[in-house]
């Protein structure tokens, strides 16, 4: 009786500490077994596993992808512009066994090594590469996270940088860099628009040059578009060429052809006067008299008259 009883106990014993030995494993994890404080080269695989109680001891790792967040770093970029950058790292356990042996902690040591590879790539980086040229950033993030732990047994999937935030006054001079760009791009679609509208109405008017009848079909088709809006008064342009018309016919009607004038008629030139007669010689004086001296001294015109009514002087008697 009393053998049955200790076998019973045995067997208890025995079942119980069976039962404390097995372990399940999850289809996400793998277990690293410790047999006496020495971890076992096999890796347990998910499913019931049995271990040997009180001597040995199993880890499981999760061989799943993590997201792990980067809190934001402040650093200054190579154009000396103080950023705020944020990113993201997904990776997942390679090796169990060096993720157990190799690293105490490997998602704490992941966040460290991602933080500091985020700010030196912030220090190498430009702003504008930050902006725009963030693929090749990744890849050079990625690989600098990577290098130290392909030796932890991580395997670094792929790293993102979420946000970049920028100072106040950079965000307005970007603001206004973009505007300035848009207007000079504006400005230039304007200007080609212009071009290629004054190419097609010289084209357009050698055609109706070469056909006065189009100019028609043009006022025509114009008459359409206009009634078509529905409007009360209809205006009607004229041609150029008959407002010319109607200019010249008014223009002869108030300016008649003037008369010619014959040419006035020359004066005659005037005539030369006489010139004056020369004085006699006091010896011819005395011989002439004073009738004679008259007649030869030199007058006037106003004298002329008065000289012709004058009658001669009588002679002087002659003595024998």
């Amino acid at each position: 009786m009393d053998t049955t009883i200790l076998l019973g106990v045995v067997a208890f014993v025995v079942v119980v500490l069976m039962l404390t030995g097995f372990r399940v494993v999850n289809q996400v994890e793998r277990g690293i077994v410790f047999r006496l404080g020495r971890a076992q080269r096999r890796i347990r695989q998910p499913g019931l596993r049995l271990l040997v109680p009180f001597v040995d001891q199993m880890k499981k790792v999760n061989v799943q992808i993590v997201t792990m967040p980067i809190p934001t770093q402040e650093g200054i970029t190579r154009d000396n512009v103080s950023v705020r950058v944020d990113a993201v790292v997904y990776f997942r356990v390679q090796d169990p066994m060096r993720a157990a042996i190799e690293v105490q902690d490997y998602l704490f040591a992941i966040e460290q090594v991602a933080q500091t590879s985020l700010r030196s790539i912030i220090g190498k980086s430009e702003l504008d590469d930050l902006l725009t040229n963030r693929e090749e950033l990744h890849k050079g993030l990625a690989l600098m996270i990577d290098s130290p732990a392909l030796g932890w047994g991580i395997h670094i999937d792929r790293v993102e940088i979420k946000d970049v935030q920028l100072p106040e006054t950079m965000k307005r001079s970007i603001a206004r860099q973009a505007e300035a760009e848009r207007e000079r791009r504006a400005r230039v679609i304007v200007a080609d628009g212009e071009l290629l509208a004054a190419q097609k109405l010289a084209d357009a008017s050698g055609i109706m040059a070469e056909a006065p009848a189009a100019m028609q079909l043009r006022l025509l088709q114009t008459v359409v578009e206009v009634a078509a809006e529905k409007n009360s008064t209809l205006i009607m342009p004229l041609p150029v060429e008959l407002l010319r018309f109607f200019d010249r016919a008014t223009q002869a009607a108030t300016n008649p052809e003037p008369v010619q004038v014959a040419p006035p008629v020359q004066a005659a030139p005037p005539v030369q006067a006489a010139p004056a007669v020369q004085a006699a010689p006091p010896e011819r004086q005395a011989e002439l008299g004073e009738g004679k001296l008259a007649e030869l001294s030199p007058t006037s015109p106003d004298e002329e008259p008065t000289r012709a009514l004058r009658p001669p002087a009588a002679a002087a008697p002659t003595t024998d």
